[in-house]
Formats: structure tokens, sequence, C-alpha cells
């Protein structure tokens, strides 16, 4: 996108009555933001939600002088910038009707990685959540998943913190500008998070972390990923809100279960009672949902000539041997060990090389 372009653009999205889905509506009628101001009366009144207001507020050229204010910030702090048709552009969130006509990035942004997974939850965050959410991260950072959550307090700070431990990618979407940034006690972070990964928002410079941005934010949240894991909630909060757009927009979504008694385990629980979210105990039930490939993964890692076994592997493995291939079911029976923690076991048998996962739930010994 040249500088005119974006500077059009920018107008475009200042302009009373236009929002990101009238914005993409009046582009792909006429091909550019350029050419709708540029367009007579006539052609832009014969396009479906464009009436008599819109036209009017489509000569207001105090836009222009906004776009300027925002071209000069972009340009002088080196902020880059992304359009919603365009290569560079989040694949999964250009399916999005309501998505950004613009991204706003700093950092080392890779966006072109298939395996995005959004991760949020309460701000008091316990310590079962903390240790669900780093160890939920290891486990999946042989794969090398991008981790996207909100720089918020509780879950989102554990979650990004859990991924440059792990040296993975993360992203933080953020709800204002990229001028400022909130929760003030998080800029010890930035640096850090600039060089594995950064920041993406749709806000102006002009913009405060004002209450409202951050339902808009959490529409990115949910969309730019294929999944969205809630690892703990209240009865009502934004996480759920962010889990209810992801479902909106077809994505997985995985919540971690709690006890009843818990306060910030009843939103996940309810979630999973209304059949809303696949039940998240390990990675390996996010594997299995989302089909990602381990294997792929195993043959850049060097096979080891003499591979060390836990106990409870070892069991397992000897009786995926003798008996061939068999579900996780049938070995958790077999083995006399709870499910839950055999599809932990299992992802970590599958990362070390010696079994291997198959169509239908089924895991031989390689």
């Amino acid at each position: 996108m040249s500088d005119t372009e974006l500077w059009y653009t920018l107008a475009l999205l200042r302009v009373d009555g236009v929002g990101d889905v009238i914005a993409k509506k009046l582009i792909s009628h006429l091909g550019s933001a350029q050419a709708v101001f540029e367009a007579p009366k006539t052609q832009l009144a014969a396009i479906d939600g464009v009436g008599t207001r819109l036209l009017k507020n489509l000569k207001n050229t105090a836009v222009f002088k906004e776009a300027d204010n925002e071209l000069n910030f972009i340009q002088n702090n080196n902020i880059s910038y992304c359009f919603y048709n365009q290569a560079n552009y989040p694949e999964r969130l250009k399916h999005c009707p309501d998505g950004p006509v613009l991204l706003f990035g700093a950092g080392n942004l890779n966006l072109s990685n298939s395996k995005m997974i959004s991760i949020v939850g309460t701000r008091q965050i316990t310590n079962y959540g903390v240790d669900f959410c780093k160890k939920l991260i290891e486990e999946l950072s042989p794969l090398n998943p991008i981790i996207v959550s909100g720089f918020a307090y509780g879950v989102d700070i554990v979650a990004h913190q859990a991924a440059m431990d792990c040296g993975l990618q993360t992203i933080g979407v953020l709800a204002h500008g990229l001028n400022q940034i909130y929760p003030k006690v998080h800029k010890k972070y930035m640096a850090k998070m600039e060089e594995n990964g950064g920041f993406l928002t749709e806000f102006w410079s002009s913009s405060n972390p004002d209450k409202e941005n951050f339902v808009r934010r959490n529409r990115i949240v949910a969309g730019i990923s294929e999944a969205t894991i809630v690892i703990e909630s209240a009865e009502k909060g934004g996480s759920l809100i962010t889990a209810n757009m992801a479902i909106d927009y077809d994505r997985e979504v995985f919540a971690v279960p709690g006890r009843i008694t818990d306060k910030y385990s009843q939103g996940c629980n309810n979630l999973i009672k209304a059949q809303k979210a696949n039940v998240l105990t390990s990675a390996a039930d996010l594997v299995y949902v989302l089909n990602w490939d381990l294997q792929q993964k195993q043959k850049n890692i060097q096979k080891q000539l003499f591979v060390s076994l836990e106990n409870d592997e070892q069991k397992i493995y000897d009786f995926l041997v003798k008996s061939g291939k068999e579900q996780l079911d049938s070995i958790a029976l077999a083995c006399n060990l709870p499910v839950f923690k055999i599809s932990g076991t299992l992802i970590n048998m599958e990362l070390k090389g010696v079994i291997r996962p198959l169509p239908g739930k089924l895991f031989e010994a390689i």
C-alpha cells in the first residue's frame, strides 16, 4: 500500500458513519479508498448502505487533517501496518466481516505462522491457572505456535511471559494506540515482547484505553487465531465475550475445567456444560482437536539412540508394542492410568519419537 492510499484509507475511517464493514464495502465497489473520495455522488448513492447523511459526511475535509496527523505518527515511529486485503494481513482475520480495515503493529511480528492460539481469562488468576497456563505453553512449545493475548493483568501477562520463556513468538493485542501502554506497570515487558513478537492494534495514537475499546479489541483476539483458550473466568467476564466471539467466527474454543466451588472456574465450567467449549486438560487435547501434526516436528529433531522414559511412559510403550494400535481409552484402562493424566503423557512420548498418533484417537509404538 502506498503512502497516498494509506492516507486516504485513514481519512475514510475517520468519516462519521464509516466503520469497518462499510469501509470494506465502499473500497470493494470502487477499488480504493482514494476512489471513494473521488467518486461522484450518483455512484456512491447506488451502493447499498450509503444514504444522504453518509454522502454528506464523505465531503467533510476535516478527516484529511486527522489522517495527516496519524500518518505522521506512523512514519515517525516506525509503525508497521497491514491492510485487510493484502498478503501480510492475518489470514483468519480476513474472513471476519467486522475485522479491522487496518492493523498497526510494533515489534518483530511474523503473522504467517498458521499455528496461532489465543489465551484469555480472568485478571485475578489463581495459582492453579498460572501453573496450568505455563505447563500448557511449555508442552506446546515444540510445535512453535504463536501465543496471542491482550497484555492485561492475570491470564494475559502470564501467557505472554510463558511464551517468551519458551522462546515462542507472542502478540499483545491492545485496546489503545501504540503511543502508550496499558496497564503502565507492564511497560517493563515491552522490549522483550517486541523482540519475541510484539503488539497489534486497530486504534490510533489518539485513542485511550477506554472501556468500549476492550470489547472491540476482543474480536481481534478471537478472530486472528485458530482457537481461543479460556484458562480461568468468573461467571461473567471479558474472556467469555471473547470466547463467544470465537464461536461466532467458527473457531474452536477450549476451557480449563475447575472445581464447582471455585469462583474463577465457573465461567469455564459453564462453557463446557453448554457445549460451547472443548474440555482442555493438557496440550494433547488441543493438539488432537486441531489436528496439529507432531510427526512433522519430529522429523526436525535428531532421533535419540537411547530414549529415557518415565515409569508411566514405559508402561504405555510396552503395552503398545505388545498390543499394536490402541485407542486412548483402551490404553488408560490397560495401564491403569486416568485419562486426564495419560493425555499429557502421550504427547510427551510423541515428542520423544517413541509413539505416533493415528486417525480415530489411535496410537501405536514406533
